[in-house]
């Protein structure tokens, strides 16, 4: 049996903050998610207001999940079924260990 998880991090776009919690509850129901605002940063200006220029940062709201493997390219096929186009930067990485202390 293969237990493999991964580490799905999402970058979103405040606007997409509730339509992403709707998928992501409707999807990822075994381990839940954690969601929090954190500031991207990027070499690019493209889609950023002046004062985002300005700053050098933008708001996004950061969502992390444990993902197992064979719900994996489910997660991702609905993320850009639902989203494409919406700018949503997204990185997966296996996790070696995780439990509660």
């Amino acid at each position: 049996m293969n237990n493999k998880e991964y580490l799905v991090t999402l970058n979103v776009p405040p606007g997409l903050e509730e339509l992403v919690v709707d998928c992501l509850l409707l999807l990822e129901s075994e381990h839940g998610f954690s969601s929090f605002p954190v500031n991207a940063h990027h070499h690019e200006n493209k889609g950023l207001s002046l004062a985002e220029q300005v700053s050098g940062r933008q708001k996004k709201i950061r969502f992390q999940m444990y993902v197992a493997e064979q719900a994996l390219p489910i997660l991702l096929a609905q993320l850009r079924q639902e989203f494409s186009g919406a700018g949503i930067q997204y990185w997966v990485l296996p996790v070696l260990e995780n439990g509660v202390i």
